[in-house]
Parts: C-alpha cells; structure tokens; sequence
C-alpha cells in the first residue's frame, strides 16, 4: 500500500463525514478495523463509524472537519484536526442549545489493501460541552 492511496482513502473518509454521505465510509473502513478510541454509542466495523458521525451530523448538521496538519507513512495516515458545527439536535443527552463549538484533535489511522484497519484517536469532547454551556456535576 502506498502513501497516495492511504491518504486518498482517509480523504474519502473524510469527505463521508463532511457530505453527509456516510455509506462511502464502507468503502475505505474494514469489517474488522480495531479501533481503540471509540465514542461510547460506536459499535464495531464500518457501521459503527457510520453510526457514530450521523448522531453528530444529526446534533450538528453544519458538522466540519478541516486537517490541520498530516503525516505519514507506508502503512498510516496521523492528522491534527479542528471539528466544528452548531448544536441543533440533541447530543449526549444534552438539548440543541443552538451554539457553536470548534475544538481539535488527532487520529492515526492505520491501513491495509486501502481500508483502515487500526485507529486510535481523540478529540475534545470536553471542550464541546464546555462551549455548549454544559455544567459540571456537583
């Protein structure tokens, strides 16, 4: 697998996301990928991502993504990335509050034969509540 084609199957990944158009997820995710930092409601496979970004497109439906910086090799595809949307479904249990959210994070994917195999990952979920207006427990 070469560096070209895993950075074009993470793009069309990232394009799914950004479009709306999640079942392109199956195209570059394996049935099997591991991944090691899924979000609590993610289930296995490429349906567990599809899963997971149509509760965000649905609690954020102006949802983006932009990489902010990438690198790579043989086999993975590292990225820092800024997510963004605005609250108008609801998201974590918490009601639309109909305001914005930007925060960063990172991911390595790992790919074989043009599918990610391996991820690990993390974003600032945190940082999205915090700016939601979401307070702390006592």
């Amino acid at each position: 697998m070469s560096k070209d084609k895993n950075i074009k199957a993470q793009e069309k990944f990232g394009e799914a996301v950004k479009t709306g158009k999640l079942e392109m997820i199956r195209d570059v995710v394996s049935e099997k990928v591991k991944d090691h930092d899924p979000a609590d409601i993610q289930g296995a496979g490429a349906q567990g991502f599809i899963d997971f970004f149509s509760m965000m497109r649905t609690a954020f439906p102006d949802f983006g993504i932009e990489v902010e910086q990438m690198v790579t090799d043989e086999d993975n595809v590292s990225f820092a990335y800024t997510i963004s949307g605005t609250h108008k479904g609801e998201f974590m249990g918490v009601s639309p509050t109909g305001k914005s959210f930007k925060v960063r994070g990172m991911q390595i994917g790992r790919f074989e034969d043009g599918k990610l195999v391996e991820r690990w990952g993390a974003t600032d979920e945190l940082g999205i509540l915090k700016q939601l207006g979401v307070k702390p427990l006592k």
